[in-house]
């Protein structure tokens, strides 16, 4: 990590930091100050990630971080130096559609779409989850029933809202692919 002043700004100090995002490095600087979501979209053009309440609240610039998810616009990108970062868009390979994307597809579980690289990547993170056997306010001992249940996917995916009401696809799109899960890192493999 490399810290300079801004040019033409001495008050201002800039932080190189490195951030691998879908599979691919960069350098960059930024101001201490800086979200993840902010330097995603206006430093390195990713626009897959979605702006929608800027306050944590909607679930829309959800984003994996070394796996797990993550509101973007709540993370500092400063405090991400060195961090995988997976969106949407880096989702699947090979040119194959990753399997919660391919679900959501099968289910229609999308209307506008603003919201959906948000909840696809969430989906990800809900499934590695239950994988994992982590434990929710919808069931408390995952390894008792190790298929989800759609209360305990709505409650795990209650913080990706989706202003079109698409839920009713949305649920089961994720049942679908936890239940063909078979072991997957971000990136479908």
């Amino acid at each position: 990590m490399v810290t300079s002043f801004a040019t033409g700004n001495p008050g201002r100090m800039k932080t190189e930091i490195y951030l691998r995002v879908d599979g691919v490095g960069h350098a960059v600087a930024v101001d201490a100050r800086s979200t993840v979501l902010d330097v995603l979209r206006e430093r390195l053009g990713v626009t897959s990630v979605k702006k929608g309440c800027d306050h944590g609240q909607c679930g829309s610039c959800t984003v994996l971080t070394n796996g797990r998810r993550t509101l973007s616009c709540l993370s500092l990108a400063i405090a991400q130096d060195g961090a995988e970062i997976t969106t949407a868009a880096g989702l699947g390979s090979g040119g194959r559609t990753h399997p919660v994307q391919q679900a959501f597809l099968e289910h229609d579980a999308f209307q506008c779409g603003y919201c959906t690289p948000g909840q696809v990547c969430s989906a990800v993170g809900v499934i590695d989850e239950l994988a994992r056997g982590w434990p929710s306010a919808a069931a408390a001992d995952v390894a008792a029933d190790p298929e989800p249940s759609a209360a305990e996917v709505a409650e795990r995916m209650s913080g990706n809202l989706c202003r079109c009401g698409a839920y009713a696809h949305i649920v089961p799109a994720v049942l679908q692919a936890a239940t063909d899960r078979a072991p997957m890192d971000g990136a479908g493999r």
